[in-house]
């Protein structure tokens, strides 16, 4: 094979740019009309900006803890600091979805739903206990000095379902971003997996393994149930994922260590 026909392993420097414009509010100097093609390819830089994200609001905790402010309190502040990066595009996801699959009857119907700004009281109930549920780890995680590689697996790892569901899934709306831009290749996929993988070996070991198939089976499950009902993934169902996947990662990271 002396040609990339296929593009394989087309990777680029400037892709972790653009996934960062993409997914974060951060400042990227880059030239959004001209990146159309290149975002889909550029996919497999998301697990690198969830490691980012992760590092950043952690740094934030451990110093906030290092000048003296409680361990609850700089947790907290590492959630909003994580909010605050990404625009809480995940969590808009999370609670869209959950109104929608909720509560729609039919596709049109969720769709519908999905696109409404308010929030409802499924999308409430799942973005109270999502965030608790973060919460709760971090929190466990600070008490034992231990939050920085594990947010950053966390923040990496949650990320690669998102490719995998733009490689696997077709889009459920016949309009939107996903549509005019097209699946990434599946050799993002593969390089988003491996991110993830090693971000995870980096922190727990062989015991990473339970990570991976914890947060397998809880994305997994969540785009069979929207396949099943809207045919196919939408941002907000992405979204869902990366929140769904945090929390499962942050849940059996932190209980690893724990007990260790």
């Amino acid at each position: 094979m002396n040609k990339f026909e296929n593009n394989i392993f087309d990777l680029r420097l400037g892709d972790f740019l653009i996934a960062l414009s993409l997914l974060t509010r951060i400042p990227v100097n880059i030239d959004h009309n001209n990146v159309g093609e290149r975002s889909r390819k550029a996919s497999w830089a998301y697990p690198l900006v969830g490691a980012l994200v992760g590092a950043i609001a952690a740094l934030t905790a451990n110093i906030l803890n290092f000048f003296g402010l409680p361990v609850t309190i700089c947790t907290i502040m590492a959630l909003l600091t994580m909010v605050a990066l990404t625009g809480g595009i995940h969590e808009d996801g999370l609670s869209d979805s959950a109104d929608g699959l909720g509560g729609g009857t039919d596709k049109d119907s969720i769709l519908k739903i999905m696109r409404d700004s308010r929030i409802g009281s499924f999308g409430t109930i799942a973005l109270v206990l999502i965030i608790l549920g973060r919460y709760g780890s971090m929190n466990e995680l600070m008490k034992l000095d231990q939050l920085f590689w594990p947010l950053v697996a966390a923040g990496a790892v949650s990320r690669v379902p998102m490719v995998g569901a733009m490689v696997y899934l077709k889009p459920a709306r016949n309009d939107g971003l996903s549509v005019s831009v097209g699946a990434p290749p599946k050799f993002s996929f593969i390089i988003a997996l491996i991110i993830g993988i090693l971000s995870c070996v980096l922190v727990v070991g062989i015991l990473s393994i339970l990570v991976l198939l914890g947060v397998g089976i809880i994305t997994i499950i969540i785009f069979y149930i929207a396949n099943e009902k809207i045919s196919g993934q939408t941002g907000d169902v992405l979204g869902a994922s990366q929140q769904f996947a945090e929390l499962i990662a942050l849940s059996i990271i932190s209980g690893i260590l724990i007990i260790n």
